[in-house]
């Protein structure tokens, strides 16, 4: 194996590890007890080298709320499966209300406007596909004309958030 090949590889899973402890402090203790000191101190690094990982909390948390989303999709995408329509809706409504349940911290991190909107929108968005793709089959099955569709799934996503 040559010495780039092993480097990438050991800068893959310091990145992993970083991710990890966060994820571990952000779901046992909540956003509060999250900084970068505490996270390079849990992995056995100094902050400086957290901060060759992520400019800053702001960047390590958006990787959380991504990890959250993928962790979501996935969910989803089993969900997504069944081939009822109506079944796949509920389905898809009760996976979400478990995964807020079961990580609640980081799904409130998810789900803060707080941090650059653009981002946290672009890491949402394949979650987001999936609901529009769930929308569009949802009504199509039940000849409903959605006049405005992204007002249709901003309702959907809400009621969700607010269950």
């Amino acid at each position: 194996m040559s010495t780039s090949t092993r480097r990438a590889r050991e800068r893959a899973n310091t990145r992993e590890r970083i991710i990890e402890a966060a994820l571990h402090v952000l779901e046992t203790e909540g956003i509060a007890a999250l900084t970068i000191r505490r996270i390079a101190t849990d992995v056995e690094y100094s902050a400086p080298v957290v901060y060759q990982y992520f400019a800053n909390k702001d960047a390590l948390v958006l990787e959380l709320v991504a990890h959250g989303h993928r962790l979501m999709l996935s969910e989803f995408r089993r969900a997504a499966q069944d081939p009822d329509t109506d079944r796949r809706m509920t389905s898809i409504a009760s996976q979400y209300v478990r995964f807020a349940g079961e990580h609640p911290h980081l799904f409130q991190v998810m789900n803060d406007p707080v941090g650059d909107a653009d981002e946290r929108r672009r890491v949402a968005e394949p979650v987001i596909d999936v609901l529009k793709e769930l929308l569009t089959t949802w009504s199509a099955a039940h000849d409903v004309v959605l006049a405005d569709f992204d007002q249709a799934r901003e309702i959907l996503w809400g009621t969700l958030y607010g269950m």
